[in-house]
């Protein structure tokens, strides 16, 4: 019996494989859809859902920039091991690609994209990677920045992936100032990029806790109201410069302040540096990793 597109895609939609497995297995079948069901369930179909319930913390952080456009993205799998194999890797750059130029909204709206190259969407790709590997694989979030002078970084081989965002004024190249920049976000990872982000309610929270470290201090709980809040204020900058990028000591040269030293390096090049923006990706950062008792695990399979 033969089979339609129509029929692949369905069958598609149905299982979750990709649309090549689609095809083999209604071949297979002659075209009757119960009988591509259940061959693609004998060929691993099962597996592959199992697998779509299982922990994905690792894989891999990358940032590029692609035709002017800065994009940091994180693809998920279950193992380091996968996230360094070359497929994985060519996943990834192929979903930066994606992002660049389909510039999606969400991810929803990416994972409905072509993916780069192929006349398969994200999401099909990804299935496809699922089948491939042997594991899950989870395109989980992206950024990018489509305006102004984007620097990447990559951390570890993908462990954390930076992208900063500057506007240059003059004719200069501001990487080498981007790139450091990026170093210092992916090394100390702060909070805030200036401290006008500062709200009044982190700004009340800290002094709360500074008060209420000095009334607990008895060298200090009996120093004027004055005195105290004048301590606070010495206690704020030091806040300032431990988690706002501009106002951070600077890694590489402690005599400046980030933001100085931008400003000192721009000058150097002959132009202006500003500062716009940056986004930083940890692989795996808020993700509940399963932890495992490899023990246990080995006793129960010679059970």
């Amino acid at each position: 019996m033969a089979f339609t597109a129509q029929d692949v895609k369905n069958l598609r939609e149905m299982t979750g494989v990709g649309m090549m497995d689609c095809k083999k297995a209604l071949t297979a079948a002659d075209g009757d859809m119960d009988k591509a069901v259940e061959w693609l369930r004998e060929k691993g179909l099962a597996a592959a859902q199992k697998k779509a319930s299982r922990i994905a913390a690792e894989g891999m952080a990358y940032a590029a920039v692609i035709d002017g456009v800065g994009v940091v993205v994180e693809v998920n799998a279950e193992t380091d091991f996968v996230g360094k194999n070359e497929k994985f890797v060519d996943f990834v750059k192929g979903v930066a690609a994606t992002i660049v130029a389909n510039k999606p909204a969400d991810l929803e709206a990416l994972m409905a994209c072509k993916y780069n190259g192929t006349d398969r969407t994200v999401k099909e790709q990804q299935q496809e990677m699922v089948l491939v590997i042997g594991e899950n694989i989870n395109v989980r979030r992206f950024t990018f920045f489509t305006e102004g002078v984007s620097v990447p970084y990559i951390h570890a081989g993908g462990k954390i992936a930076v992208i900063v965002n500057l506007e240059v004024e003059g004719d200069i190249d501001a990487t080498e100032v981007g790139k450091d920049v990026a170093m210092q976000i992916a090394a100390l990872n702060p909070r805030f990029w200036d401290k006008s982000q500062v709200t009044e309610d982190v700004l009340e929270e800290e002094k709360k806790i500074m008060m209420a470290q000095m009334a607990n201090d008895p060298k200090m709980a009996s120093k004027p109201d004055a005195v105290k809040e004048k301590i606070v204020t010495g206690k704020l900058n030091k806040f300032y410069s431990e988690n706002c990028l501009l106002q951070q000591e600077f890694v590489k040269d402690g005599d400046f302040t980030v933001e100085k030293y931008i400003a000192s390096a721009a000058k150097s090049l002959g132009g202006k540096i500003t500062f716009k923006d940056a986004v930083r990706f940890e692989k795996g950062e808020g993700i509940e990793k399963k932890q495992e008792n490899f023990a246990e695990e080995i006793a129960s399979m010679i059970k």
